[in-house]
């Protein structure tokens, strides 16, 4: 079997080198140029020096993002922008313009070409068309059907990449226009501002409906997914908080390794299906995979996106000595709550807030309730920086 790689979305250092902790394999990024993703903080070089040397340490890998749609004054400076980051030694482009593709040809480029999802790829001959060009992985339309998947690896034996959770788009894998008529925010080039989730009214404000989907989860799907030949599951979410990054990847790594080893069950599957639908605002649902979307998988007449208030801090430092954890409080708790920590080598450990809980002065609290205060306590568990610790979830 070919290796399983799990692909975690990073906006900045902080989310990159928490994907990578918490078990993906290799992360995307995008410059501040050239990606789709144009409204995330984005990487500098010198960001992108030191994500590739964090990933390149743990023997992981990077790709960088240049998949807007070309106009011809999006093309200045952009050979100079591919040679310096593949002196750098970024490991893969994810390109979508085929001007690109040869633009990396022609440079002897050593970094790996995938194509963008951006290129709404969903039948072989087009992926041998790219293969041609140099491509060694394609990054499939989301409406790609198991079908589709099982023809394309069997007809071309290239590498596929496909999204397993995340948000979806109206338009076909990102060819919007809906955004650039509404707002003049191009989605094709990185602009894109959600115009398919505002509320719009039919005549009078009394009748009002959306056209948005509801994001991709396809926790029940991984080990057919595997047995029709994806290599690599896609996770979206550049601009999402380390907290769903950290959980969201955490839940995938457990589960396809447990895929590999026979050692899911039906019990395992529906908690995993619980945790990720509690780490997110918005219903998330198969889409595309074994059937066309109904109504049922779309928004149409209004939705709760509340947010939740499940993470409650990130540890700091813990002294192994006193047993005396720091952490960076996110959201309220107070002494009494039960809790759960989890982290890279940490799997759920439940955990009761003591009475002696200190702030960052030394004052005895009873209520963590400022956003990023320091707070230290006595914990018998064996934690690590960048540990996490959250509601306690019974699921």
């Amino acid at each position: 079997m070919e290796k399983i790689e799990l692909l975690a979305p990073s906006g900045n250092l902080e989310r990159l080198k928490i994907a990578l902790l918490y078990g993906a394999d290799a992360v995307y990024i995008g410059g501040q140029d050239y990606s789709l993703r144009a409204n995330a903080k984005n990487f500098s070089i010198e960001d992108i020096k030191e994500a590739v040397r964090f990933a390149h340490s743990l023997g992981k890998r990077v790709y960088v993002t240049i998949n807007i749609v070309f106009h011809d004054k999006n093309l200045v400076g952009l050979k100079d922008y591919l040679t310096t980051l593949d002196d750098i030694g970024v490991d893969a482009f994810i390109v979508s313009d085929v001007v690109v593709m040869e633009m990396i040809k022609k440079l002897s480029i050593k970094a790996e070409l995938h194509v963008s999802t951006q290129a709404s790829v969903l039948n072989y001959e087009a992926v041998n068309f790219y293969k041609d060009l140099g491509a060694t992985r394609v990054v499939l339309a989301r409406e790609a059907h198991k079908s589709d998947i099982e023809r394309i690896k069997k007809e071309t034996g290239i590498e596929i990449e496909c999204f397993v959770h995340g948000a979806m788009c109206t338009s076909i894998s990102g060819r919007c226009v809906l955004s650039n008529y509404a707002t003049l925010r191009d989605s094709n080039r990185g602009g894109c501002v959600q115009a398919c989730r505002f509320v719009y009214s039919i005549d009078d404000e009394s009748q009002v409906f959306s056209m948005t989907p509801k994001d991709l989860n396809m926790v029940s799907n991984i080990g057919e997914m595997i047995n029709v030949g994806v290599n690599s599951f896609k996770v979206e979410g550049r601009m999402r908080s380390v907290y769903y990054i950290a959980t969201v990847i955490y839940t995938y790594r457990r589960l396809i390794d447990r895929v590999l080893n026979h050692e899911v069950d039906d019990k395992y599957t529906e908690y995993s299906l619980n945790v990720l639908n509690r780490c997110a605002n918005r219903e998330s649902v198969e889409q595309f995979f074994n059937s066309l979307p109904t109504n049922k998988e779309q928004y149409f007449l209004g939705r709760d996106e509340e947010s939740n208030k499940d993470f409650l801090g990130i540890v700091l430092d813990y002294d192994n000595h006193c047993g005396i954890v720091t952490l960076e409080q996110r959201n309220y708790f107070k002494v009494g709550d039960k809790v759960e920590f989890f982290g890279p080598n940490l799997e759920q450990t439940s955990f009761i807030i003591p009475s002696e809980l200190y702030n960052d002065k030394g004052e005895k609290i009873d209520v963590a309730r400022h956003p990023q205060m320091i707070v230290k306590f006595k914990c018998s568990i064996d934690l690590k920086k960048d540990d996490m610790m959250r509601i306690y979830l019974d699921l």
